[in-house]
């Protein structure tokens, strides 16, 4: 443990050897280390060759530069962790009062009594370690803040951000996607990618909880639903791998919930899995909105040995799969009212011949307007596929 560093600034030669004899076991066991000025500017010497000066004990009335002098150079040093006892004698009262002012911690007069010296230093040093904790505690902060900000940049690098992503079938079909977490980072996930030349991948998942152990277990569930799929696998027999392998891996039985569909662009036929997500909307071309079937499915990494099953839908041309995490209709306004599924299909049906750009901004900003000044309770997320031809 490194000494408290203690300076004393007085023109009385005698203080020195008075300090040094009464403080001696403390500066013995390396508790206490005194350096000494003169003045102000010898002061302000020492503190500029030891920048970890803990204590200034400084007398008020001295040459060349006083101590409410000196008191304001140390303001200017901004170091909250460098306590100022002023000493002057008893009848200097204003002085004292303006060096409390001036930020002194606390004070001492002439004669000075030792052992009440010494409980002051003592309080200097406990409020000195209590503010080094705090700057500690602030830095750690400052540097986590920027580690988060550095993780969602990369959460939102590892989704893809390329529209339209398939430009070489941009005549048959549309596709968009967006994330907003509630947090630094999220929980919430989306995943499109060519399995061949006729089918698209397309998932939508959430992960159970928030914050960094949610977006940590994001990042592995989209990795390990993205390399099973790519196998070639139905989309329940994709989920049934995923949920084996993510179900002896939970930590603290953290689960996602995920919609997994494998797209024809010849036919415009979905097989699909749903493990425990929101039915996503189908909006047809005449305008009707139509929520597809209830799962049945287990969440993914809850539950080992479930056995997922596929189900199959047809978009016609012209139809628009609408996919989404809970944080759409589950989005909460000033009085705790929720937005919920109904205003969700009214506003689809208001997005009629839109493009999935263009129907995902409205429900974003739809929600965004319901929920007013209430802060984002979740992450949002949430993607469109369209059939062109």
């Amino acid at each position: 443990m490194k000494p408290v560093k203690i300076l004393s600034v007085d023109d009385e030669m005698d203080l020195e050897l008075l300090l040094t004899q009464y403080f001696r076991r403390q500066i013995r066991k390396g508790e206490y280390e005194f350096f000494f000025a003169h003045n102000g500017l010898e002061a302000l010497t020492v503190l500029l060759n030891q920048k970890d000066i803990n204590i200034i004990l400084s007398d008020i009335n001295m040459p060349e530069m006083d101590g409410l002098t000196l008191l304001t150079k140390i303001n200017e040093m901004q170091n909250p962790a460098m306590k100022c006892i002023m000493v002057s004698a008893y009848g200097d009262m204003g002085n004292i009062r303006s060096a409390m002012n001036n930020g002194a911690f606390d004070f001492a007069t002439k004669p000075i009594d030792l052992d009440d010296l010494s409980v002051t230093i003592q309080k200097a040093i406990e409020q000195i370690e209590y503010i080094r904790k705090a700057q500690e505690e602030h830095s750690q902060l400052e540097s986590l803040k920027t580690d988060l900000a550095v993780a969602a940049e990369i959460q939102q690098a590892i989704l893809p951000r390329i529209f339209p992503p398939f430009p070489e079938n941009e005549a048959q079909l549309d596709l968009a996607a967006t994330m907003m977490p509630a947090k630094d980072v999220g929980g919430d996930f989306y995943d499109f990618f060519r399995i061949d030349a006729d089918h698209i991948g397309v998932v939508i998942a959430d992960v159970s909880g928030k914050g960094i152990p949610a977006a940590i277990f994001m990042a592995v569930s989209r990795t390990l639903i993205r390399t099973v799929a790519l196998q070639g696998m139905t989309p329940g027999d994709c989920l049934t791998k995923s949920n084996e392998l993510l179900s002896k891996e939970s930590v603290d039985s953290m689960f996602v919930t995920v919609f997994y569909a494998i797209y024809d662009i010849r036919t415009g036929e979905l097989q699909y899995c749903n493990g425990g997500h929101n039915a996503p909307y189908i909006l047809k071309a005449n305008g009707q909105v139509e929520m597809m079937p209830t799962s049945t499915n287990c969440m993914v990494g809850a539950i080992e040995d479930w056995n997922y099953q596929s189900a199959k839908a047809q978009l016609g041309i012209g139809d628009t799969l609408v996919m989404y995490t809970d944080g759409v209709n589950e989005a909460f306004d000033s009085n705790f009212q929720e937005y919920g599924d109904e205003r969700m299909q009214q506003l689809l049906q208001q997005q009629k011949g839109q493009d999935c750009r263009s129907i995902i901004e409205a429900q974003m900003n739809d929600v965004k307007a319901f929920a007013g000044e209430a802060p984002q309770s979740d992450d949002i997320t949430i993607m469109a596929l369209k059939r062109k031809a």
